[in-house]
């Protein structure tokens, strides 16, 4: 179980799709075939594809990093509690074409490598860590703080030993692995909090075909909230905030929220807040808590 909550925290989730790039050089698809909708489907059939699941999971080393999304919570030096919600790209960024994956992981890489915090995912040890090294090493990227290692796991940040307080991995931690193992939104919905709704996993890489990176970020935004407030819960659960604390944390994400939905592009926090107040009335109604 959680043992501790360091000063700085990032709940995080990366989205991506299959690497056209990959599909020429692993499975020799030929490079008169250049457009990524005659590609993806080339690489999926390679990757086992039926009628009944055309889009299959391909290996993380084939796949591009699109977006990368984090809520970071940061413990000032006298004591005050800071929210924030970052995204790479940033949707101002995005100016309907495609962003450097390069670009992307070499931003967080070094902003981890840097600031070193407290990483919290959900599948994040099999899933986004590995995909952020396995594609690291692709792009010839250098991420020396980030890999960096102490000599002993309780003398600094280690984000690769299993059980490190630096690297929370949600799933591993609430429920292991196999077909009985609940998925990110089952566990959500039913603490009252959001999980899927317009988009899931499944529909990221027809959105990057279409040209359509602003709703993956969006959407890889929500499951970066989703993932912060499931933790939250393991932490009041893990008795590391009382009650109260864990009111006082909810209600400072939602003030950070409802601040950012002023700024323009932010109207879909609007979405996840009507969800998040939907869940919670439907619970207190049948089930009479939180």
């Amino acid at each position: 179980m959680i043992k501790q909550v360091k000063n700085r925290v990032w709940a995080f989730d990366a989205e991506w799709v299959p690497d056209p790039l990959a599909g020429h050089l692993v499975y020799g698809i030929e490079e008169s075939v250049s457009e990524p909708a005659e590609v993806l489907p080339l690489m999926w059939g390679e990757g086992g594809a039926t009628e009944e699941d055309p889009t299959p999971f391909l290996k993380l080393a084939l796949c591009r990093v699109v977006s990368i999304s984090a809520v970071e919570r940061k413990v000032t030096a006298d004591g005050q509690v800071g929210l924030s919600l970052v995204s790479l790209p940033r949707l101002g960024e995005i100016d309907g074409g495609d962003v450097s994956e390069a670009q992307v992981l070499g931003r967080f890489l070094d902003a981890l490598g840097e600031h070193r915090p407290q990483l919290v995912g959900f599948n994040s040890i099999q899933s986004d860590l590995k995909i952020l090294v396995q594609r690291g090493l692709i792009l010839g990227l250098r991420a020396p703080g980030f890999c960096r290692r102490p000599d002993k796991p309780w003398e600094g940040v280690d984000y690769f030993a299993r059980g490190s307080d630096w690297n929370i991995d949600l799933k591993d931690m609430l429920s292991g692995w196999g077909k009985g193992s609940p998925s990110l939104h089952e566990l959500a919905v039913q603490c009252g909090i959001p999980g899927k709704m317009d988009v899931d996993g499944n529909q990221v890489a027809r959105l990057w075909l279409d040209g359509s990176l602003d709703r993956i970020v969006k959407y890889n935004e929500f499951d970066a909230l989703t993932t912060y407030l499931v933790w939250l819960r393991l932490v009041h659960f893990a008795g590391i905030f009382t009650a109260e604390q864990y009111q006082r944390e909810q209600a400072l994400l939602r003030s950070m929220l409802e601040a950012r939905m002023t700024e323009p592009g932010n109207e879909h926090l609007e979405i996840y807040l009507a969800e998040w107040d939907r869940l919670r009335d439907m619970i207190v109604r049948h089930r009479g808590l939180l």
